[in-house]
């Protein structure tokens, strides 16, 4: 990780200043920026644009990073559009100093912004990295700000304190341009974005939580509502500054077309298998006041894994100690180890776990056999049981890349054998 806005803006040159041929709508914020980004792209392909995605990270695959009109770039053409971008970072390589190159998202970026220029895309959705002053995401020039949220993380890159986490995301707000905010936004996150507002001039549209309540969505769970409300308002924002309005059949479409993988995801009935990418205190905190909705009073078994980094004992502590009605929201937990280097192990999960009175755990490395542990438990009673994957944004990843048909015939299987003692 390499902060700093140089080595972007020469491959910007490099490949023909393709950020110069897009409108763009730069989504920033803690959570919910993914859901944002797809849901924001979804309302304006159905005004009638053709509109380009770019996200982050991918859940199986890079190439979800990038969409153009609504699909996943194909393999080849992803392949393709990263050669551009690898041979543009070769000749930026030889102009900085030995010890310098263009990192991976930089490249990554720069493919992307490239390959919707050449596709002709009418108005680019850009979802941050870190976010901010110097993400590489911030070579656009987008006359539309989102917001989503501000939290506690990354906090050795962005700061300590929220109000330096809002100062770095809303370092982009682009002069007289429009900053969507949520009605949820409060304290010190607001202040920043209030302050920021003024001195560039920028108009700020609040959105209420509720803007969208009689709008079906194919997304699970309440946060969603208000991910999406804060689309329908930059969408609005966008189609304003080019003198359009916005087509609430075009909005209603979109909410009952737009899934988002890895968020609530269900992706097996018998028993109940959800999967959330949940990764730090605050979605976690949205996940459980969501898991109502989607469990209808089932038990869960817990199958979880985390980065080192992140609060580990505050996302435990919400999804295991017991709630406002005294139940437990989990039953039981199989702690692993998502696949990165930088994974916490599962024997820390399971201190922390005891440390918080929550002794029915077991360790798994592996995530695979843990969910197969945790769907078999499950299935001894699976219309009173579920099994919640979370933790980790690769944990889901990794689990959905193997969750293929076949697969989850043998794990229904496997679920389906006497409960364990």
């Amino acid at each position: 990780m390499r902060f700093g806005l140089d080595r972007m803006r020469r491959m910007m040159t490099a490949l023909g200043s393709p950020e110069r041929r897009l409108d763009a709508i730069h989504v920033l914020g803690t959570n919910g920026k993914t859901s944002t980004t797809l849901m924001t792209a979804a309302i304006l392909e159905r005004h009638g644009l053709r509109t380009g995605v770019y996200t982050s990270p991918h859940l199986v695959s890079y190439g979800e990073r990038v969409r153009i009109g609504e699909r996943d770039l194909k393999e080849g053409e992803f392949a393709a559009a990263l050669a551009r971008g690898a041979r543009a970072a070769e000749l930026v390589n030889r102009t900085l100093a030995e010890d310098d190159h263009v990192t991976q998202f930089e490249l990554l970026t720069a493919a992307a912004l490239a390959e919707m220029a050449a596709r002709d895309v009418r108005v680019a959705v850009v979802e941050a990295g870190l976010g901010g002053r110097y993400d590489a995401t911030s070579v656009i020039d987008a006359p539309v700000t989102v917001l989503t949220n501000v939290g506690l993380e990354h906090t050795r890159w962005l700061g300590p304190t929220v109000t330096d986490i809002a100062e770095e995301k809303l370092a982009v707000v682009r002069p007289g341009g429009t900053l969507v905010l949520g009605s949820w936004l409060a304290g010190e996150a607001l202040a920043v974005a209030e302050r920021v507002a003024r001195e560039r001039e920028a108009r700020i549209v609040r959105v209420d939580d509720d803007a969208c309540a009689r709008v079906a969505l194919a997304a699970r769970g309440p946060f969603q509502r208000r991910n999406f409300a804060l689309a329908r308002a930059a969408a609005q924002a966008y189609l304003r500054g080019a003198r359009s309005e916005l087509d609430e059949r075009a909005v209603r479409a979109a909410a009952t077309a737009t899934e988002v993988p890895g968020r609530l995801q269900v992706v097996d009935e018998r028993p109940l298998t959800v999967l959330d990418g949940a990764h730090n205190p605050d979605a976690v905190g949205e996940l459980v006041r969501a898991l109502p909705e989607v469990l209808e009073g089932r038990g869960v078994a817990l199958v979880m894994g985390v980065l080192e980094d992140k609060d580990a004992a505050s996302m435990l502590a919400a999804l295991i100690q017991p709630s406002g009605s005294g139940a437990r929201v989990c039953e039981r937990a199989w702690f692993t180890a998502p696949p990165s280097p930088r994974a916490l192990s599962p024997a820390a999960l399971q201190s922390l776990a005891r440390q918080l009175g929550f002794d029915a755990v077991e360790c798994e490395p592996h995530p695979e056999r843990a969910l197969e542990q945790a769907r078999r438990w499950a299935g001894g009673q699976e219309d009173r049981r579920a099994v919640l994957v979370t933790g980790s944004i690769y944990l889901v990843g990794d689990l959905l890349s193997r969750l293929d048909h076949a697969s989850v015939t043998l794990l229904a299987k496997a679920a389906s054998q006497d409960e364990p003692r």
